[in-house]
């Protein structure tokens, strides 16, 4: 069981979350670029690129992002 709280606690997994009109991105390596229209984001080993409208940086943790705005487009490539 400690085993268990211990991953979920110290999860380093690239992952991103698509909500109605935002963008939830943990673990990211770097921002690549953030415009009005598109999002390019490094993982370890994946880059995500977002394609979009009218998208804003809503808050900037420690390898946390929330972006908001339409998406259209999601593609992923490999780092």
């Amino acid at each position: 069981m400690l085993e268990k709280i211990s991953n979920f606690v110290n999860d380093k997994e690239f992952r991103f979350t698509i909500y109605e009109n935002q963008i939830h991105i943990i673990n990211y390596k770097k921002i690549i670029s953030l415009e009005d229209d598109k999002i390019i984001i490094q993982g370890n080993q994946r880059i995500i690129n977002i394609k979009g409208n009218n998208f804003k940086l809503e808050k900037l943790l420690n390898e946390e992002l929330l972006c908001i705005g339409q998406v259209q487009r999601i593609e992923l490539q490999d780092a």
